[in-house]
């Protein structure tokens, strides 16, 4: 039976000290409840909030809050940053395909989830809306559930539907989802997303992230045919391609006709064309991720980008040195299924250069601590705005030259001393 509450801070009043919370992520984020929870944690000792990327979540990475709260982080976000490299919170190094896993066989367990859906539909279920990623599976096992319920949640159909029974505690909140705005693409991206059209191939279904490099990307694939989309997230850079009708997903052995994904993140806009849209299924992230459903589908290709790559082809996508900045996400996850894919390929797009042209982000070596993400066996192509290097039945010499080919000029005499 589903209590209904008179506040977000009488919401959260269930959680207790030493509870494990999974909160829905992205843009999902129930950041109303958040700013209870971090209230009511200071009344708590060592409540640990499991959690991917949040949007507006100040509120509980406030250092004011250790021993009430720590934030464990399968990939960590803007806000808690800084805590983890503190050593104020903690980051766990994992494929965004297996945290489900880790929940269903409880080898992380949960006391309870906190999400943020739509409002139940007259069958009684509400949607888990934007993001269903791993919060599905939280939800699974999760003996507490504690929901904002916000008609601003656009309703999606796949692996969204939780019914409101399941829904211990809720409360009703109107307020604005986590938004990502498009912007203009500098010249950089824009010649990326141009070397990057140039590998993608009538037909193919496609993986990519969010930000100006992907969107530069789908921008120049205005004169391809009969292209798909399966992929862990996408957001507003899809739109213009699903309307002229470059994407179809007509190809796909996956779902054909639909566009699979697990969680979006965009504007307004966006969210109005996920509304509701039965052309688009949001699942449960351990499927959409998984290299054996991946694979199915022919000709795909996964669109990922990096931090730092070093001559060898291992790319770093976590960490600036030994300072944790994101997380593995799914990039290992669509390299291994796209290379497993017939006539599929993984590329790896980023910039030639950092902190404003003064570093490379091509190096001899990776700068000291940084992790590798995806090693150097699984990369078939690294683009940037200086060209492509095939990287797939090249030798470390051969990748070697490649890759300064493509660096900026003012490090390619210093990269080659360091061969």
């Amino acid at each position: 039976m589903t209590h209904f509450c008179d506040s977000a801070l009488q919401a959260v009043q269930p959680i207790q000290s030493g509870f494990r919370v999974w909160c829905h992520s992205m843009a999902a984020t129930p950041y109303r409840l958040l700013e209870a929870l971090a209230e009511h944690s200071r009344q708590l000792q060592d409540v640990e909030l499991l959690q991917l990327h949040l949007e507006h979540s100040e509120a509980v990475c406030d250092p004011a809050l250790k021993g009430h709260l720590r934030n464990r982080c399968f990939f960590v976000g803007k806000s808690s940053r800084e805590l983890v490299n503190q050593g104020l919170a903690d980051y766990v190094p994992v494929f965004l395909s297996d945290i489900p896993t880790l929940f269903r066989r409880g080898e992380q367990p949960l006391d309870a989830a906190i999400i943020q859906v739509s409002p139940p539909d007259r069958h009684g279920n509400c949607s888990l809306g934007v993001s269903v990623e791993a919060t599905l599976a939280a939800c699974e096992v999760a003996p507490l559930i504690i929901a904002q319920i916000n008609p601003q949640m656009p309703r999606t159909h796949g692996d969204a539907m939780i019914p409101l029974k399941r829904i211990d505690y809720a409360i009703e909140i109107d307020s604005p989802i986590a938004e990502h705005k498009p912007k203009e693409f500098a010249d950089v991206h824009r010649q990326i997303g141009q070397q990057v059209a140039q590998l993608i191939r009538d037909g193919d279904c496609l993986q990519m992230g969010i930000g100006a490099i992907p969107d530069a990307a789908l921008a120049a694939l205005h004169g391809h045919k009969h292209l798909g989309i399966h992929t862990e997230m996408f957001s507003n850079g899809v739109l213009p391609l699903i309307e002229s009708g470059v994407i179809d997903n007509s190809r796909k052995v996956i779902q054909p006709g639909k566009i699979v994904t697990s969680f979006g993140m965009g504007d307004r806009a966006f969210y109005d064309y996920v509304d509701d849209n039965t052309q688009l299924l949001f699942l449960d992230v351990g499927y959409v991720n998984s290299p054996a459903v991946i694979r199915k589908n022919p000709q795909t290709v996964s669109i990922n980008s990096a931090i730092q790559i070093d001559l060898g082809g291992q790319v770093c996508s976590d960490s600036i040195g030994n300072k944790i900045y994101s997380g593995f996400g799914g990039q290992v996850d669509f390299v291994t299924g796209a290379r497993l894919s017939v006539n599929g390929r993984s590329i790896i797009a980023l910039p030639s250069t950092a902190r404003g042209g003064k570093e490379s982000r091509i190096t001899a070596q990776l700068a000291p601590g940084a992790g590798v993400v995806t090693s150097r066996a699984q990369v078939d192509y690294v683009v940037t705005e200086f060209g492509i290097a095939k990287l797939s039945g090249s030798s470390l010499r051969e990748r070697a030259q490649q890759l300064i080919n493509i660096a900026h000029p003012d490090f390619r005499d210093q990269l080659r001393k360091g061969i």
